[in-house]
C-alpha cells in the first residue's frame, strides 16, 4: 500500500484492483503535516455570509483542511442553473455532431470501458473573487474512462475543430430582448479534448459521484478551472466553429487593462486553464510552537514562500509524501516565537518555470476588472496570544 500512496493509480478494468482502490480511498491516513494535540488558531478574517446558498451550497473551510484528499462531504459544490435529479437506469449520453459514427452510451457502457484514475485539484475560477467565496477548491481522486478513445471511435470529421460538453442542468438566459432555455455548456478545442488525462468520470474518492458533484457522469479535465469540468453530462457535440455561449463568451470572461505603446488596451479572455496559486490554510499551536500550513496548485510547483507581516519571505517545506501531477502541494512553515498580537500571513507559489504567483498590486491583478481567475497572493490575519 505505501507504493500506491506515492503515485496515481491506473486501473484497467480489474475488479480486484478497483476494490483495492476503494479500500485505499476510504482510509484516513492521507499525508499531512499535523502534530498530535495541536490547536488550530482561527483566522480573524472569516468569509462573509454567503448570499447565494442555493448556487453555492458547500465550500472548503480552510481551518478544517487536514488531508491531502478532500473527503466528498467537504468538497465544494456550485451550480449555475438547476441541480438535476437523474436516474442512472434511464440516463444515457450522446456523442454526435461532426462525427462519422454517432454514439449513445449508458452508464454501464461507459463503466465497461478501460478505467483510469487521476488525482486533480479542482478550483472554481471565482474562488477568492468575493469575500464570501474563499473555499471553492478541493482535491479528489477521480475515476472514469478516457475521453479520447471515445472520440476516436466516433470518428471526428476533418472539419471538426471544437468539442462542446452539454450538462443536463439548464436555465433561462436573457440575451438582449430574447429569453431562452439554455443547457449548461462549455467547450474546448479538439486538440485539448483529446488530452489523454481527460476523463468521463463516474467516481469520486472511491464512490459514485455525489449528486452535487455531477452524478452520474461529468467531465474531468485536469489543469482547467472548475467551469470547464462539466457536471451532469448528457451530450458531447463536435462542431466546425468556436462555441460562443453564455459561459464561454459573455460570462466567465476576464476583462483586463493592458499597456501597449503607452496606450491602455482592454482585453477579454475566456476563462480556461488554471493559474498558479497558493493560500495559507491555517495556523496551529502546540505548546508554544506555531506552524503555518497551506496549499499550492495550478501549475507544477517548485517552491512556496511565506511572509509574516513585513518580514522577508521564508521558504516553506512541501510535503512530498503524497503527490500527483495535477494535485495541490501541501506546505508548512514553523513560526518561531511570534510576538503577541495581530499578524498577517501571506504565501506565494513559484512554478518550476520560475513563474511567481502575483502580488495584489501586480498589474495582472490590479488591472483586472472581473472576479474570475483571482490568483493574487492571499493574505490572512491571525491573533497570537
Amino acid at each position: 500500500m505505501p507504493d500506491f500512496q506515492r503515485r496515481e493509480l491506473l486501473v484497467q478494468g480489474s475488479a480486484a484492483l478497483a476494490a483495492i482502490a476503494v479500500l485505499y480511498t476510504s482510509r484516513r491516513a492521507y499525508a499531512f503535516p499535523t502534530r498530535p494535540s495541536e490547536e488550530v488558531i482561527a483566522w480573524l478574517d472569516q468569509p462573509t455570509e454567503n448570499p447565494d446558498p442555493v448556487g453555492i451550497q458547500k465550500q472548503l473551510v480552510w481551518e478544517d483542511l487536514d488531508s491531502w484528499i478532500t473527503p466528498n462531504h467537504k468538497f465544494f459544490s456550485i451550480s449555475h442553473f438547476n441541480r438535476p435529479t437523474i436516474d442512472e437506469k434511464t440516463w444515457s449520453m450522446e456523442i454526435g455532431g461532426l462525427v462519422k459514427k454517432p454514439l449513445k452510451l449508458t452508464l454501464a457502457d461507459i463503466k465497461a470501458r478501460p478505467r483510469q484514475e487521476v488525482v486533480f485539484t479542482v478550483e472554481c475560477s471565482g474562488n477568492h473573487g468575493f469575500p464570501f467565496f474563499t473555499g471553492g477548491i478541493g482535491n479528489a481522486r477521480w475515476a472514469g474512462t478516457p475521453l479520447a478513445p471515445i472520440l476516436e471511435e466516433a470518428g471526428v470529421l476533418e472539419k471538426g475543430i471544437e468539442v462542446v460538453f452539454f450538462g443536463t442542468d439548464k436555465g433561462e438566459v436573457p440575451i438582449r430582448d430574447v429569453k431562452m432555455q439554455q443547457n449548461f455548456a462549455r467547450s474546448m478545442s479538439l486538440a485539448d479534448a483529446m488530452n489523454a488525462d481527460n476523463l468521463l468520470c463516474y467516481e469520486m474518492n472511491g464512490t459514485a459521484l455525489p449528486p452535487a458533484n455531477g452524478f452520474p457522469l461529468r467531465l474531468i479535465a485536469p489543469g482547467w478551472y472548475g467551469i470547464a469540468n462539466v457536471k451532469w453530462l448528457e451530450r458531447i457535440e463536435v462542431r466546425d466553429t468556436r462555441f460562443m455561449s453564455l459561459l464561454m463568451a459573455r460570462d466567465y470572461v476576464t476583462i483586463r487593462e493592458e499597456e501597449h505603446n503607452g496606450e491602455t488596451v482592454w482585453t477579454e479572455n475566456s476563462v480556461g486553464r488554471a493559474l498558479i496559486k497558493s493560500a495559507p490554510a491555517k495556523v496551529t499551536r502546540k505548546d508554544s510552537n506555531y506552524r503555518v500550513i497551506g496549499a499550492a496548485w495550478g501549475a507544477p510547483i517548485d517552491r512556496v514562500e511565506v511572509q509574516i507581516d513585513q518580514a522577508p519571505w521564508a521558504p516553506a517545506i512541501i510535503d512530498r509524501s503524497e503527490e500527483a501531477e495535477h494535485a495541490w502541494k501541501i506546505w508548512s512553515l514553523d513560526w518561531a516565537n511570534p510576538s503577541p498580537g495581530e499578524h498577517t500571513v501571506t504565501s506565494r507559489a513559484v512554478s518550476t518555470t520560475g513563474q511567481v504567483q502575483p502580488a495584489m498590486d501586480d498589474p495582472l491583478i490590479a488591472k483586472k476588472h472581473t472576479y474570475w481567475e483571482s490568483n493574487g497572493q492571499v493574505t490572512r490575519r491571525v491573533r497570537v496570544d
